[in-house]
């Protein structure tokens, strides 16, 4: 096991920028530090977690990374992310087929499913339209939603989605596209705040929110 040496304490790191003393450390900080919100310093400490690791849990963590990058995949019904053809709450017969609950992403799913009020199933948008980050509709699953309702069967749509300007642009344009479909839209009550993305609300603001949901007006 590598043992840690004295100047990769964090008191040290930082008085001042220092040269790693290897080229593979320095590779490995360089790709930790791609991850969102993690700086240099943080992915150092990581880096310098991992060397002082038993070799055969660190290729376990990165075997496991492998095959989860190439094992999963969206469901082919709402694209959640499963390493089946169709995920466990799509599969489930328990589940109120005849409401679909549109989010932003997986973690929005979740943050709904930590509440355990909602019964119905969910379809994954993969973003929100943002034309200032380069994100058009097409970018989303959006026809894949309209394909869904086509098909009949489902009775309440609700768009479960941030309450930003983007969140907005996102209701309104799907408002539009399935304005021929007998879905009913609803939208969570404005119990999340403004501007705040849905996994960081408290179960009681989201609970409270989803089970006094409003028909949608665009």
């Amino acid at each position: 096991m590598y043992v840690l040496p004295r100047w990769s304490h964090p008191a040290i790191l930082y008085l001042r920028p220092v040269q790693l003393p290897s080229r593979l450390i320095e590779a490995a900080v360089d790709q930790m530090a791609t991850l969102p919100g993690i700086g240099r310093r943080t992915a150092l400490r990581l880096v310098l977690h991992m060397l002082a690791r038993d070799e055969d849990r660190v290729r376990d963590f990165a075997e496991a990374m492998v095959a989860m990058r190439s094992g999963v995949k969206p469901c082919g019904t709402c694209h959640n992310p499963t390493e089946e053809e169709t995920c466990n709450l799509c599969a489930n017969p328990h589940r109120d087929d005849a409401t679909v609950c549109v989010v932003e992403d997986v973690r929005d799913l979740l943050a709904l499913e930590s509440i355990g009020e909602y019964r119905g199933l969910y379809h994954v948008l993969g973003g929100v339209i943002s034309p200032m980050d380069g994100v058009g509709p097409a970018d989303l699953t959006v026809d894949a939603l309209v394909s869904r309702a086509a098909k009949g069967g489902i009775k309440e749509i609700i768009l479960a989605l941030p309450a930003s300007m983007e969140g907005d642009t996102t209701a309104f344009y799907l408002a539009k596209r399935l304005v021929d479909s007998e879905c009913m839209l609803t939208t969570l009550a404005r119990g999340v705040s403004v501007g705040e993305a849905l996994q960081y609300a408290d179960e009681a603001t989201l609970s409270s929110s989803l089970l006094n949901r409003l028909p949608y007006k665009g």
